[in-house]
């Protein structure tokens, strides 16, 4: 966000009085963000390209487990945009049906066993028993529905089941039969949606922008990313530790900054950037890679604390069976036809 954006306005005996927020003051962990992006994304293209490991000369890269700088690059995002959102029917319930049962679960694996018990999902043929049942073997056999990297609340209180998938799908049923698909159509901005999506049990605000971030992959709605982000609790941590000082900026404030100015901020810096494919990093990307640096400086500079004080990174990076994703976006971004392997 540019700074004369930021004006305050107040008037007094008849004069308009123009205040700008004072500006965040960087920590030693500031720059961090910006060469941790670049690097990053530097692993991003040598794996695409076939490189071997390891990938970079920076020690914690190689040692540990981080998403990709691009939220949409990774593997679920990818699995979620190729063989959900645009795999079916393109009708407004049954993408939205889809994205929520993907996202809710977050767990690819979960997927592809009821994709392999009930044929297509989709709520044309959604069943709440046949759901329940297949979800209930799973948890029988000791295999885990959910994936960890979202809390999900129970939603019990909510809809009353013993079990949190029964309350998660009855909570899908809802959105449907409230017309929450075409009530998103109808939205005039990210932030509506988001609004409209928080409404809903077992969805907090961080899960909400998630959401809608998700939704808008498809052909559903077509938001400008960059003009909505909510902090989620990871950024935060990594936000306190970039700046020592917040001035009067909100931690959605300071992201769009970083938004904003990663152009000048990666020359500032001698770095060169690898966009994906001409797409800048966008509110949602800058949002996680706070998360991420949160976790780099963790090793990298330990003796800055964030909000959770925690101090270790729990995933190593282990190197997996040769998996070759064949990266599909968004159609409507227009890079899918640049993509290439060297």
């Amino acid at each position: 966000m540019q700074l004369e954006k930021l004006e305050t306005h107040n008037k007094t005996d008849g004069l308009l009085i123009i205040r700008k927020k004072s500006k965040p003051k960087p920590s030693v962990v500031y720059k961090t963000y910006w060469r941790f992006a670049t690097e990053r994304q530097n692993i991003f293209f040598k794996k695409l390209n076939g490189e071997l490991f390891p990938w970079s000369k920076d020690s914690i890269l190689n040692q540990y487990k981080f998403t990709n700088v691009y939220r949409a690059a990774d593997r679920v995002s990818q699995y979620l945009i190729k063989n959900v959102i645009y795999k079916g029917d393109q009708s407004p319930n049954e993408i939205f049906f889809r994205t929520l049962l993907f996202k809710i679960f977050n767990r690819i694996s979960t997927w592809e066993f009821l994709e392999d018990e009930l044929g297509e999902l989709s709520f044309k043929n959604y069943s709440f028993k046949k759901y329940h049942k297949l979800l209930m073997e799973l948890m029988g056999n000791k295999i885990p529905i959910y994936s960890a990297a979202y809390i999900m609340a129970s939603g019990r209180s909510a809809f009353g089941f013993e079990k949190k998938h029964q309350n998660h799908l009855k909570l899908i049923e809802k959105m449907i039969n409230e017309q929450v698909p075409q009530q998103l159509q109808l939205c005039g901005s990210m932030e509506s949606a988001y609004k409209l999506l928080l409404k809903y049990p077992t969805i907090g605000e961080f899960l909400a922008y998630q959401y809608v971030t998700d939704i808008n992959y498809g052909p559903l709605t077509d938001f400008n990313e960059g003009e909505f982000v909510k902090a989620g609790p990871g950024a935060k941590d990594g936000i306190a530790k970039c700046f020592v000082d917040f001035g009067e900026y909100s931690f959605e404030d300071i992201i769009k900054m970083m938004a904003d100015n990663q152009e000048s901020e990666f020359d500032k810096l001698g770095l060169d950037f690898n966009t994906l494919w001409g797409r800048n990093l966008q509110l949602i990307d800058c949002q996680n890679i706070f998360c991420e640096v949160d976790k780099y400086s963790r090793v990298a500079h330990p003796d800055v604390l964030g909000y959770s004080n925690r101090n270790r990174i729990k995933q190593r990076f282990c190197i997996q069976p040769k998996e070759s994703i064949e990266f599909y976006f968004p159609p409507k971004w227009n890079i899918n036809h640049l993509i290439k392997r060297k």
